[in-house]
């Protein structure tokens, strides 16, 4: 008698063993992820495999972990014909039970952890847990940490009672050079807050967070590059919008045109961040500020459009999500910039950059030219100090150069 999960799936027999309850809603979840028919097939059947593997061998759910899911799949490659990403279909059943509380999360022995790395983890856990910093903080702040600790206590017990100021500024200065300003900025940035860490953990007792020395700051160091005006026109009236995939796009590169929003802004929008009644769309800035901007109409009519007749059907409740399974919100701003790379290459523009950042120059240098003021501008990009605002005052000499008249008489 065949057995049949969520009309689509057949077993020749009912599942078995001691996670088999939970692969009718593990057919559930794929299905809403997006995936093809094959892939549910292919995931439903090496779940139920793998219950029925684990019941012959007398083992229970808490038990089940990567090791298990390692020896399965060697058994199934003796005995079955196995497929390509039969791997990865049961890492994710496996990943389903553990967000279920059915199977243990995966534990990392301690003893296999350097001092440093231990040291690490709390670190991680107190910018993460205590300051609520964003995973791309902790991306940037924490090989810096890594590297400070390796360099001063290699493999050995990390004393962080032992540290001076003559190790925090002899770090710095041997490593901020090979960087550019910006990482540079990010090192001392780091270095500081792992430093206050250790005094709030009483691991230290001077403020070794004042040695840090200061990067060389310059006031506007370089002109914003922007998108020119005519640039963003071309581009948006060449975007395809007869897919799904162009109408997404479409919108996103709207959002970042008209109201200048960060690749990560853009990321992060919600559907709830979207106040149709009162047109307007709350962003969730840098250090999780909330602001609240006006919603342009071709904007709206934009996402409107991806709403009724692009967006996949799914329960993620990001604006934005993926095309193809599993279909989810964008992982990162990176994938903004990818959109951006893409429509600029399809229209054949040769823009200042590749990324998204360039249409937030380009429309705070265009306000500025139209006669806007510096508050106005800022309050628009959210900056939270105007002297980040100023750096758009600055004049572009090098185009002036081309506008200068010849000097009468030539040069002598």
């Amino acid at each position: 008698m065949r057995y049949v999960i969520n009309d689509q799936v057949a077993l020749m027999r009912p599942p078995q063993g001691p996670v088999a309850a939970f692969i009718r809603p593990f057919a559930s979840w794929v299905s809403e992820q997006g995936y093809a028919v094959a892939s549910l097939r292919q995931r439903i059947r090496i779940a139920a495999g793998f219950s029925r593997w684990l019941g012959e061998r007398a083992l229970r759910a808490h038990a089940v972990g990567s090791r298990q899911c390692g020896r399965y799949l060697r058994y199934r490659a003796r005995q079955l014909r196995t497929w390509r990403g039969d791997d990865l279909a049961l890492s994710q059943f496996l990943e389903f039970l553990r967000r279920r509380g059915v199977v243990p999360a995966e534990r990392v022995l301690l003893s296999r952890l350097t001092p440093a790395e231990r040291c690490l983890q709390g670190f991680e856990r107190y910018l993460r847990e205590e300051r609520l910093l964003s995973r791309a903080s902790l991306v940037n702040y924490v090989p810096f940490v890594r590297e400070f600790l390796s360099e001063r206590f290699g493999n050995g017990a990390v004393r962080l009672s032992r540290l001076r100021a003559s190790d925090v500024t002899g770090f710095v200065q041997r490593r901020a050079p090979s960087l550019h300003r910006k990482r540079a900025k990010l090192l001392t940035a780091g270095l500081r807050s792992f430093l206050r860490y250790a005094r709030y953990r009483g691991e230290i007792q001077m403020d070794l967070a004042a040695a840090v020395p200061t990067v060389a700051n310059w006031s506007m160091p370089g002109i914003p590059r922007g998108i020119a005006p005519e640039q963003v026109r071309r581009l948006l009236g060449q975007a395809d919008r007869t897919t799904a995939v162009g109408r997404r796009d479409y919108a996103i590169l709207l959002l970042l045109a008209r109201l200048g929003l960060r690749a990560s802004e853009v990321v992060r929008l919600d559907l709830e961040d979207i106040d149709w009644k009162g047109g307007c769309l709350s962003v969730c800035g840098k250090g999780g500020r909330r602001s609240q901007l006006p919603l342009p109409r071709d904007v709206g009519e934009a996402i409107v459009a991806y709403l009724r007749r692009g967006r996949p059907r799914s329960l993620c409740r990001r604006l934005f999500l993926t095309a193809h399974a599993p279909v989810r919100g964008f992982l990162g701003p990176s994938a903004i910039s990818t959109v951006v790379r893409h429509a600029l290459e399809s229209a054949g523009i040769d823009a200042p950059t590749r990324g998204a950042h360039q249409f937030r120059h380009g429309l705070a240098s265009e306000m500025l030219r139209r006669g806007a003021s510096l508050s106005e501008i800022g309050e628009l990009l959210g900056h939270r100090s105007p002297e980040t605002t100023k750096i758009y005052t600055k004049v572009d000499l090098v185009a002036l150069r081309t506008l200068a008249l010849p000097w009468p008489g030539g040069v002598r």
